[in-house]
């Protein structure tokens, strides 16, 4: 593990000296239910520069150990990495993101009783081992005092089902995590299925897309393995079913009051949870930090790692240990459509509006014009995601034949005479009908280069309420963006019924989405005069 550990501190950037440590493995840690966690504890050889919690459902070996134990403990931590009930060595069933709130309160509890325990402790980890710090924070223990969370929601029903489709990435991720090993031991093969959807599994998956009902395919591919699958694509009633209560933490933002650093990708799915987290902490004046780069969920841990965790290690010796700390600002962005990288104290910065109306025949532009223009839906043939905030084959992709479907409608503008920049959360403005009223709305913004290729900037997504939005203007935020529109270059939007299989087609009728079987398609018109785009511009307008 030597070698392994020079590799990746050179790879990393990390600072150095890095120091000695061992690794005790398999410790218990009993629940009140009788229930056993799993755990390793890395051991500092020297002064301890203070205690360090990392909760995953992922097992506690590579790769997630060579990013956020192994590290941490050769600069001083002591590391206590612990398995989730249920997976890599715990006891008890894996009943994702139900348990963590109460368990993670009761870990707690067993680390401050040990005596190797420094008096304060931080939190790292991505993604999921980013949600369970979201749920200490709701009740934030007194020993806490620092947190690193990278791409972490704080609202695992919100993801699921916010939009009113439920996000589909949770047929990919069961699939992986009910095949990861129930044991502790070191798995290459399950390392390597947690960052890699090969072609022989997306073949398997294909079934659990295609068939109907979505609940039925999903049990028949699992074959017992996740039996959480068919809960969480049939109860789409986030805020009256109490069976999304322990998935939903944002009184965390409300009770947080310790030094966090938030991580993200412009392309990661959970993005506008982390917008939100890093807009409330700094409206009631927590020490909050944000970074943005251009990844997706999976490139955060891959490409940006050699930002993210040297970012990580100087917050916490500041945050934890009284160190100097070297971060210059407190929001770090990587401007997209550039290399730069923008260093201000908040975020986003004082914009002015840029409206662009949609134009019969295609086009945009700063001045309305009367018309109207119509696009068709077929749930049996619905309109592929292609790029964007995904789990698996998303990011920035060239989308101009998405941009030629006859289910979508395109509308460009004119090249721009300056490059303009944008910054925030644009907004689209629709005013919209269809002929059924069961329809989804998916907006995205592209930028169009000099040889006309598209490529995807941001989007948002819709499941409309079949009475309030008929016939009316529909106004959708799309996610955040730091973006520049380069000279020469033109900005379109793309209006859609669908992205699938991000999120679940709709099916055109009031069955429910899980169980359901009727398929009806819907056509949708866009009357031009008051439908526009809102970008927020900090430069170049």
């Amino acid at each position: 593990m030597a070698l392994l550990d020079s590799i990746v501190t050179r790879a990393l950037k990390l600072p150095g000296p890095a120091g000695g440590f061992r690794v005790e493995r398999g410790l218990r840690i009993p629940m009140s239910d009788g229930v056993v966690l799993t755990a390793d504890h890395y051991v500092p050889a020297g002064e301890p520069a203070g205690t360090l919690l990392v909760r995953g459902p992922y097992g506690r070996r590579f790769p997630f150990d060579q990013l956020y134990a192994r590290p941490y403990a050769a600069r001083g931590y002591h590391v206590l990495f612990v398995s989730c009930r249920g997976t890599a060595g715990s006891g008890g069933d894996f009943d994702p993101m139900r348990n963590e709130r109460d368990d993670g309160r009761q870990v707690v509890a067993w680390l401050v009783a040990q005596p190797w325990f420094t008096g304060t402790f931080g939190t790292i980890g991505p993604s999921y081992l980013g949600y369970t710090q979201w749920t200490l924070l709701e009740d934030p223990p007194p020993e806490m005092a620092a947190a690193v969370i990278t791409v972490g929601p704080h609202d695992f029903a919100r993801h699921s089902w916010g939009t009113g489709a439920m996000n589909l990435d949770l047929v990919g991720w069961s699939d992986m995590v009910s095949q990861l090993p129930r044991s502790d031991k070191p798995s290459l093969t399950a390392a390597v299925r947690q960052v890699v959807t090969g072609p022989a599994q997306k073949r398997a998956l294909r079934p659990v897309f295609t068939d109907l009902p979505l609940a039925d395919a999903g049990e028949r591919h699992y074959a017992g393995r996740a039996p959480w699958f068919r809960d969480r694509v049939t109860r789409p009633d986030i805020d009256n079913d109490p069976y999304w209560a322990p998935m939903r933490h944002p009184a965390a933002l409300e009770r947080a009051g310790i030094p966090i650093l938030l991580h993200s990708g412009w392309q990661d799915l959970f993005l506008g949870q982390t917008y939100e987290q890093y807009q409330r902490l700094r409206e009631r004046g927590v020490d909050v930090a944000l970074t943005v780069g251009p990844w997706t969920h999976t490139e955060v841990i891959g490409a940006g790692a050699s930002i993210l965790i040297p970012e990580a290690l100087d917050w916490l010796a500041a945050k934890l240990g009284g160190a100097p700390l070297r971060r210059q600002s407190r929001v770090r962005l990587q401007v997209t459509g550039t290399e730069d990288w923008r260093e201000v104290d908040a975020w986003p910065p004082p914009t002015t509006d840029l409206i662009l109306h949609l134009r019969p025949g295609g086009g945009l532009g700063e001045t309305p014009a009367e018309g109207e223009a119509a696009f068709g839906f077929d749930p049996a043939n619905p309109t592929p995601a292609t790029g964007g905030p995904l789990l698996d084959g998303g990011g920035y992709v060239d989308d101009s034949a998405l941009a030629a479907r006859p289910d979508v409608l395109a509308f460009t503008g004119s090249p721009l005479t300056v490059a303009i920049t944008a910054e925030g959360v644009p907004v689209i403005e629709l005013a919209h009908r269809t002929d059924n009223r069961h329809a989804d709305l998916f907006v995205r913004i592209s930028e169009v280069d000099a040889r006309g290729r598209s490529r995807n900037v941001t989007e948002g997504y819709r499941r409309l309420a079949p009475d309030r939005d008929q016939n009316a203007l529909v106004r959708l935020p799309l996610l955040p963006i730091a973006h520049r529109f380069a000279a020469g270059h033109r900005i379109r939007v793309l209006i859609a019924g669908g992205c699938y299989p991000q999120f679940t087609r709709n099916l055109g009728t009031d069955e429910n989405p899980g169980t359901g079987t009727t398929l009806r398609p819907s056509r949708h018109t866009i009357t031009l005069g008051p439908s526009r785009l809102v970008l927020k511009i900090s430069s170049g307008a």
